[in-house]
C-alpha cells in the first residue's frame, strides 16, 4: 500500500510527467490510510496471538506487492490496499489504546494531522532538494536497521525512553520519507506508482505512530511497538 472504480481516473494520468506520477503516487497513498482506519475500526478488541500471524502476512504482502508490480498494476494496487487495511488491524491496539484515555483523540487527530503535513511538505522540499538522496538514503537505511536492533533488544533489557526511541523513528523516517519523494522525482518511473506508494505509505506510517508516542508522552508500554520499522 484493482478494489475501487476510483482507481480507473487515476490511470489515465500520464506518468510521465513528475507532477502527474506524484498526484498518482498521493492519491494512491492517501486510500490507502482510508483503508488503514478502516481496518483500525473494524479489528476486534483484543487480537492476542493473532497479532503475529498478522504481523508475517503483512511482512509476505510487501514482498507480494512488490512482485506483483513487475506483472499488473491491478494485482499490484489490489494488494496494496489489502495490505493498509490489515496494517490497520495491526496497529488497532496502538491507536484504540490512545483513543480510550481522556485526551486520546486529541493525540489521534493531532498525530495525523501532523503527518499528513510533513508529507505535503516533504513532497514540495523534494522538487527543489539537490543533495545527493541516494548516500543519504543508504545512511538512514542503517540507522533504521541500528533503531530496529536497539529497539529488540530494548524488548529484554529497558535502557531507552520510548520517548527518545519515538524522537529517533520520528528523525530516520522523515529523512527517509523525503529521499522517497526524491526518488519518485527522479526515478519513480522505474519503480511505479505502487510501489512508491508503498514506500511512502511505510515512511509516513512510521511517522504517525512516532508522533502518537511523542505527543501521548511515551510512557505507557502498551502503546510501543505495532509499527512498521
Amino acid at each position: 500500500m484493482q478494489i475501487i472504480d476510483a482507481r480507473q481516473g487515476i490511470q489515465v494520468l500520464d506518468t510521465r510527467s513528475p507532477a502527474s506520477l506524484l498526484s498518482k503516487v498521493l492519491w494512491i497513498t492517501t486510500v490507502g490510510f482510508v483503508f488503514t482506519a478502516v481496518g483500525t475500526y473494524l479489528a476486534p478488541p483484543s487480537l492476542g496471538i493473532g497479532i503475529m500471524a498478522i504481523f508475517l502476512v503483512n511482512m509476505a504482502m510487501i514482498f507480494a506487492i512488490s512482485y506483483a508490480a513487475r506483472r499488473s498494476n491491478a494485482l499490484a494496487l489490489t494488494l496494496f490496499y489489502a495490505f493498509t487495511l490489515l496494517m490497520g488491524v495491526q496497529i488497532s491496539p496502538i491507536v484504540n489504546g490512545y483513543l480510550h484515555t481522556p485526551n486520546g483523540p486529541t493525540i489521534v487527530f493531532n498525530a495525523a494531522a501532523t503527518t499528513a503535513l510533513g508529507m505535503g511538505i516533504m513532497a514540495v522540499v523534494a522538487q527543489f532538494a539537490t543533495f545527493n538522496y541516494m548516500k543519504v538514503g543508504r545512511i538512514a537505511f542503517f540507522a533504521l536497521i541500528g533503531l530496529v536492533l536497539i529497539g529488540l533488544l530494548g524488548m529484554f533489557v529497558h535502557f531507552v525512553s520510548p520517548g527518545l526511541y519515538a524522537w529517533a523513528t520520528l528523525g530516520i523516517f522523515s529523512v527517509l520519507l523525503l529521499v522517497d519523494f526524491m526518488r519518485l522525482k527522479d526515478r519513480g518511473q522505474d519503480f511505479g506508482p505502487v510501489q512508491m506508494a508503498l514506500s511512502i505509505y511505510l515512511d509516513a506510517l512510521n511517522i504517525f505512530i512516532a508522533l502518537l508516542q511523542i505527543f501521548g508522552g511515551g510512557n505507557s508500554d502498551r502503546r510501543r511497538g505495532g509499527g512498521w520499522s
